[in-house]
Order: structure tokens, then C-alpha cells, then sequence
């Protein structure tokens, strides 16, 4: 964990120094918040930044540290090793969509939608109680901090990693 979050902290510092006067990118504010320490570590290792620094637009649904933590033993360790680059990748893009999704923008009651990694899909459930997104291997995530406005889209803060797998019941 310390070599992630040294390489998080080496991220945040080179991103920083290229900040413009404009508002931050999503990589930026993920790089600006502890929180996010593990995700900017692994969107560095999948050689996302560049991307997530792009035009956009994109929404991301950001897991805290916590969320990766609660992952099994090994997992975001594993994941983080060159040989598992694509596995990674396919990880982080399940949680990007090349839409600006507001919360707003997202429909009440159950909806599919597809992340960036095309093949899969997530249900995305909105009512009285919040969002909530279901992954692919049948665990959800809460929306715990919702739209966290970038220059090149938005982001919504969650409690879990989200996993490809098959396809979420969505009803």
C-alpha cells in the first residue's frame, strides 16, 4: 500500500504542477483528494491519466480507498502488477462512462448502461433512497457523494469496486 500511495502522491504532484487556470479534470480532483489515493495510483498504472484527462466527456464512478480495501486480500496488489495491465484496465473502465451523467441525468428506477468497456453493463438504480449501481458479479455499489463537477465531465464518489462479470439483474 505505501508504493501505491507514493506513486498516487508522485501523480498528484505532477498533475498539480500542470494545472491550468481553467477548472480541474477528473484526475486532477481524484489526485487532489486522499481519498482517491488508490484509484489515481491504479488509473497511473493502467496508463488511464492521459485518457481521463482528455476532453471527455466522462463520468467516473470513483471508489474510495476503502472500497478497494475491502476487496479480497492480494487484489488491487495483483491487479497493479505490469502482466495484469489489461485486467486492470478493464477494472477501471467499468467505471467510466463517455457521457456527463449528472445525478440528475440519471432516470428514476433501474436502468442498464453501458460503461466504456463496451461488452459489459451496469444497473443503475435511482430512487427516494439514493443510487445505487450493480456490477457484474451481482453486488452493488451506493453513490455517497454525487456530482463532483471536472472540465471534461463528472464524478460520483462510491462505496465498492465495481466488477465485470455477467450481466446485472436490472428490474
Amino acid at each position: 500500500m505505501k508504493k501505491m500511495t507514493f506513486a498516487a502522491a508522485a501523480l498528484a504532484a505532477t498533475l498539480g504542477a500542470a494545472s491550468t487556470a481553467s477548472a480541474d479534470n477528473i484526475v486532477e480532483i481524484a489526485s487532489a483528494d486522499a481519498r482517491f489515493s488508490t484509484l489515481v495510483a491504479a488509473v497511473s498504472a493502467a496508463g488511464l491519466a492521459e485518457t481521463l484527462q482528455g476532453p471527455g466527456p466522462f463520468t467516473v464512478f470513483a471508489p474510495v480507498n476503502d472500497a478497494f480495501a475491502a476487496l479480497p486480500e492480494g487484489t488491487v496488489e495483483t491487479l497493479l502488477k505490469p502482466e495484469n495491465k489489461g485486467q486492470l484496465t478493464d477494472v477501471l473502465l467499468y467505471h467510466v462512462d463517455d457521457r456527463k451523467l449528472t445525478a440528475e441525468a440519471i432516470p428514476a428506477g433501474s436502468n442498464y448502461f453501458k460503461p466504456i468497456l463496451a461488452s459489459e453493463r451496469i444497473c443503475i438504480t435511482k430512487g427516494a433512497s439514493g443510487v445505487s449501481i450493480a456490477d457484474g458479479t451481482g453486488n452493488s455499489a451506493n453513490v455517497v457523494i454525487a456530482n463532483i463537477m471536472a472540465d471534461n465531465g463528472v464524478i460520483h464518489v462510491i462505496d465498492k469496486v465495481l466488477l465485470p462479470g455477467t450481466r446485472p439483474a436490472c428490474h
